[in-house]
């Protein structure tokens, strides 16, 4: 089972981007959905989370205030919604899924199901 991260892109401080993660073989409505980054040199960081039961969601204090994850209605897509951008969020963007509690901290080790990444440049 393969996600999609899709939405990555170059974008100045300060702006905006959304990123969707979609995974047309699993019934995403069942799972938590988490956000990873990676930037380049560090290791992977578990960013953000929703949950499948009750749309909890929790964030890591690097992005808390600034980012937004939701899934859409249909339970077929999650979002992350970046406002407020800086160079440091800089990364490879990932999205993974599995069948565990949303709540910090958000663990690599934990999900099954991954996407191939998408990359995300905040630069001026």
């Amino acid at each position: 089972v393969q996600l999609q991260a899709s939405g990555g892109g170059l974008v100045q401080p300060g702006g905006s981007l959304r990123l969707s993660c979609a995974a047309p073989e699993l019934a995403m409505k069942w799972y938590t959905i988490s956000w990873f980054r990676q930037a380049p040199g560090k290791e992977r960081e578990g960013i953000s989370c929703i949950s499948s039961r009750d749309g909890t969601t929790n964030y890591a204090d690097s992005v808390k205030g600034r980012f937004a994850i939701s899934r859409d209605n249909a339970g077929k897509a999650v979002y992350l919604q970046m406002n407020s951008l800086k160079p440091e969020d800089t990364a490879v963007y990932f999205c993974a899924a599995d069948a565990v509690l949303c709540m910090p901290p958000i663990l690599e080790s934990e999900y099954q199901y991954w996407g191939q990444g998408t990359l995300v440049t905040v630069s001026s």
